[in-house]
Parts: C-alpha cells; sequence; structure tokens
C-alpha cells in the first residue's frame, strides 16, 4: 500500500503556481466563446503549444517533458478551472498515444510522439461504437489482413477531437468470433481515408469536438498494428487505467473553478441587509463544496501517483474511485454553485451553469460510474 497521506513536491507546487498564473490569462479568456459557439479552442490550444505543454506526458526520449503523472493532474486540474474544453485538447491525444508508447514499435514511437509532443500533430482514441459503450467486446468494427496490410472497415462512435486529429488509434475486430481476445489495436492517418461525416451537439463540453468517425476500406500497414493480434482489449484496459485519473483531476478543476466563483459570488451579492455569505446556511453549503473537492484532489492525486508506481497492481481499483468520485462530486459541487448564485446562476451570463453542464460528462466518458463501480466492486470480491 502507499501512504495514506500525499504532499506535494516543491516542484509539484512552483508547477501549480505557474499553471494558475497560466490559465488565469491564456485559457480563461476564451472559454465562454469556446462554449457558445461550440467551435474549437485554437487560442488557448495555441498558448498549450507555445508553452511546451502538449508534451506534458510524452517522455523526454521523444521530445516531451516525461512529467510524472501528479504534474500532469495538477495541468489538467488547473486549465479545467476555467475550460474544461481546452483541458480535453490535451488530454486525448495523451489518451490516443498511451498505447503507443506501452506497445507500439520503435519506429511507430519515433516517428508520432514528438509531433504530438510538439503540438503539431493531435491524436483521437476510438473505441466505443454504436452498440459498443461499456460492453467493449461488442464491437462490430473489423481490421482484415490483406498481404502487409489491413483493411479497415466499420465506424466509431463519441470520438474525443474528431475532425481534429492526425492520428486516430483505433480497436477493431481481427477475429470477428474471438469476443474480446479478437480485437486489435492500429494507429490510423487521417489522410489514408478516415472519415468525419456527424459532430455532435452536446450539453457541454461544447468546444472539445465529439463525433462519428467512419473507415471505409481504409487501408493500414501491417507496421501499424500496435502490439500484437489479438492484444487490443488488453491494450484498451491497461490505458484506461492510466487515463481515468486524469479524468478525475478535470472533474476536480471543474469544481474548484465553481467553488471559486460562487465564494466571489457571495461575498458582493446582498440580501436582507448584507451579503449572502453572511448567511450560515449559505457558508455551510460552500464549506461542503470545499471538502468535497478536497478529498476528491487527494484521491486523485493518490491514484495519479499509483500510475507512476503502483506495486500492489491496486492502480485499476484506485483509478476507478479516483474517476468516480471527483466527477460525481464535480457534478454535485456545480448544482450547488449554481443554487449559491440563485437565478443568475441558471443563466449564460455567469459561468457556474457551464461548469454544470461539463461536469456532467466526466461521470460518463471513459467508462461511466456506474462501470467504475463494477470494477471497484470486482476488485474488492476478488
Amino acid at each position: 500500500m502507499l501512504e495514506s497521506s500525499f504532499n506535494l513536491t516543491e516542484t509539484q507546487r512552483s508547477f501549480r503556481d505557474m499553471m494558475r498564473a497560466f490559465s488565469d490569462e491564456k485559457i480563461a479568456p476564451n472559454a465562454a466563446e469556446a462554449d457558445r459557439t461550440a467551435s474549437y479552442p485554437w487560442e488557448s490550444f495555441n498558448a498549450l503549444r507555445d508553452a511546451d505543454l502538449c508534451g506534458l506526458g510524452i517522455p523526454e526520449a521523444y521530445g516531451g517533458q516525461g512529467a510524472d503523472m501528479v504534474i500532469q493532474a495538477i495541468a489538467t486540474e488547473e486549465i479545467s478551472r476555467h475550460c474544461a474544453s481546452t483541458a480535453v485538447t490535451m488530454l486525448i491525444s495523451k489518451l490516443g498515444m498511451l498505447p503507443v508508447m506501452n506497445f507500439a514499435s520503435e519506429e511507430i514511437k519515433q516517428s508520432y510522439l514528438p509531433k504530438i509532443a510538439t503540438g503539431e500533430f493531435q491524436a483521437s482514441y476510438c473505441l466505443s461504437e454504436a452498440d459498443a459503450g461499456s460492453d467493449v467486446a461488442s464491437m462490430r468494427c473489423r481490421a482484415d489482413r490483406d498481404g502487409d496490410d489491413y483493411i479497415l472497415n466499420g465506424s466509431k462512435y463519441w470520438i474525443t477531437n474528431a475532425g481534429i486529429s492526425d492520428t486516430y488509434t483505433v480497436f477493431a475486430k481481427t477475429d470477428m468470433n474471438g469476443g474480446a481476445r479478437g480485437i486489435s489495436c492500429f494507429l490510423v492517418e487521417k489522410d489514408w481515408g478516415v472519415q468525419v461525416p456527424k459532430l455532435e451537439d452536446k450539453l457541454g463540453l461544447r468546444g472539445s469536438p465529439t463525433g462519428e468517425v467512419i473507415f471505409d476500406n481504409v487501408r493500414v500497414p501491417k507496421s501499424h498494428l500496435i502490439g500484437a493480434e489479438g492484444q487490443g482489449f488488453t491494450i484498451a484496459m491497461h490505458t484506461l487505467d492510466r487515463s481515468r485519473p486524469t479524468i478525475g483531476a478535470q472533474a476536480v478543476g471543474i469544481a474548484q473553478g465553481a467553488t471559486e466563483y460562487a465564494a466571489q459570488y457571495m461575498k458582493t451579492r446582498t440580501a436582507f441587509g448584507g451579503p449572502i455569505a453572511d448567511l450560515q446556511g449559505l457558508r455551510f453549503m460552500l464549506a461542503d463544496m470545499a471538502i468535497k473537492t478536497e478529498a476528491a484532489r487527494a484521491l486523485v492525486y493518490r491514484a495519479c501517483a499509483m500510475v507512476d508506481d503502483d506495486p500492489e497492481g491496486q492502480l485499476t481499483m484506485f483509478g476507478a474511485m479516483a474517476k468516480s468520485f471527483a466527477s460525481d462530486t464535480a457534478m454535485q459541487v456545480a448544482i450547488d454553485a449554481v443554487q449559491l448564485l440563485g437565478g443568475n446562476g441558471y443563466t449564460k451570463d455567469f459561468p457556474v451553469e457551464r461548469y454544470l453542464r461539463d461536469a456532467k460528462i466526466t461521470q460518463i466518458y471513459e467508462g461511466t460510474n456506474q462501470v467504475q463501480r463494477v470494477v471497484i466492486s470486482k476488485r474488492l470480491l476478488g
């Protein structure tokens, strides 16, 4: 077991201060517009790229920063404090490249990781299908061997960064009767024939495009098979274990932003002859928001530390705990923030309604919170 307490190092604290100032200056001004227009936050992404933050989670050997997972969580949290959509622009490329980092050939790593690290390329992760979300093994997308290539056919749904990404990490059946053991993983370039016919009009995270991705006889070189044939399900689960804690960090950032905004509002809004911050019932609500957020943060950091050092193999369970608890917290905190602002909280003139809409997806993507509880209980029951 890791120690029950967790303290940030001086380096991590300094990084937090830097990221907070950076997000206040470079991310916050663009957040409302990206949400209002449902447009990709290019100005914010370019700021991330200029600050060398695109390569934060990419190993130094491939041009990245090689930052530990707690540092990556801090970056995600501070960006999400203002704009959860912008945080996804960083998270999704890391998600798409985790199979490459952990299972691909050296040739593939050298070809793609440096481009992700500089922000020249972006990546997507294509696992879910219309009838295969939580039930990954029921996917119908297929890859048939043809000499030195594979022919990829099928569609993927709810793909983050669809139409923006340069590469798509695609999971497809190489054995249609093999169930989970019949899934393989491929790295596909957009110019090979990747089609994005539809983008979703979403409730939240509106600055991050989500869409359907279609593969119609897309020819993929054998060199772009990641891992071995039939290893895809293992690669997918290994990847999600290492990505879910940062979704927890995104949720913590949303909760933190909502709490901070509500606190400032309470000091300036007057009722009954004084600021509503003087009303004990509302003060207690704010205190509970802060308590829940801090508890979620601690669990997220612990799970992130396990990614770097997981001696007893508990990452799967703690990653699921961190993701589910933090996202449930973000949702409740955002609801309470809207309540604290009253009627103003229900309007788009104030950011808390955006926090509420953005928080909801953290309970759903990268495994619904119901699935996370299945994972946790399965581990507990052996």
